[in-house]
């Protein structure tokens, strides 16, 4: 892989935000984000500044890893935050588990089907079961066919649970997990 995969660094807000206005710009940006780029565009720095602080490497809540070009480019970004047991999620549900949401998944469309979409993730799981998490999450649209695909592919699997688009009527989100695997059992021998 050209890739290295790492959280990123609080000083790299500009390229946190040159990296999602991409996104907001891909013609699937309107089942895969809750955010248009006209909303995301006029935000100020100190709210990318602070959006990047908050998810830089070393944070507890919240972490964004980044695919990196060896020209220092990047191609791709996923987000993972800690949610907390009885908070209420973005869909007004509340939070049964202490667990990992991953959010803002994008990879450019060059990079699509290359490995680098399953290489943030992997990075993003990684990163919750050190946290000790034990259950990680995600949502996707109803009409995501494509994402919901690969999610399956990466072991996530749909738990039922449903809610209304939020600011959009009539289409649903789905919920899908992924359960952090049983350790293995440790074998006891009488000596």
């Amino acid at each position: 892989m050209d890739h290295v995969i790492r959280a990123i660094r609080t000083g790299e807000w500009a390229a946190v935000k040159r990296l999602r206005l991409e996104a907001l710009r891909d013609p699937l940006a309107h089942l895969a984000f809750l955010e248009t780029y006209e909303n995301a565009v006029a935000k100020p720095d100190a709210f990318w500044q602070e959006r990047t602080s908050t998810a830089a490497e070393g944070a507890f809540q919240r972490q964004q890893f980044i695919a990196e070009r060896l020209d220092g480019e990047w191609d791709g970004s996923v987000t993972v935050m800690v949610e907390e047991a009885g908070t209420e999620d973005f869909l007004g549900h509340v939070v049964e588990h202490r667990q990992g949401h991953l959010v803002g998944v994008f990879v450019r469309p060059e990079q699509r089907g290359s490995g680098l979409t399953g290489a943030l993730f992997d990075a993003a799981v990684d990163w919750c079961w050190k946290t000790g998490l034990h259950r990680v999450r995600l949502f996707v649209h109803e009409h995501n066919g494509r994402a919901e695909a690969f999610y399956r592919k990466a072991g996530f699997v749909p738990t039922g649970v449903t809610g209304a688009v939020p600011g959009d009527s009539g289409h649903q989100e789905r919920e899908m997990v992924l359960r952090r695997p049983a350790e293995p059992a440790q074998v006891h021998r009488a000596l």
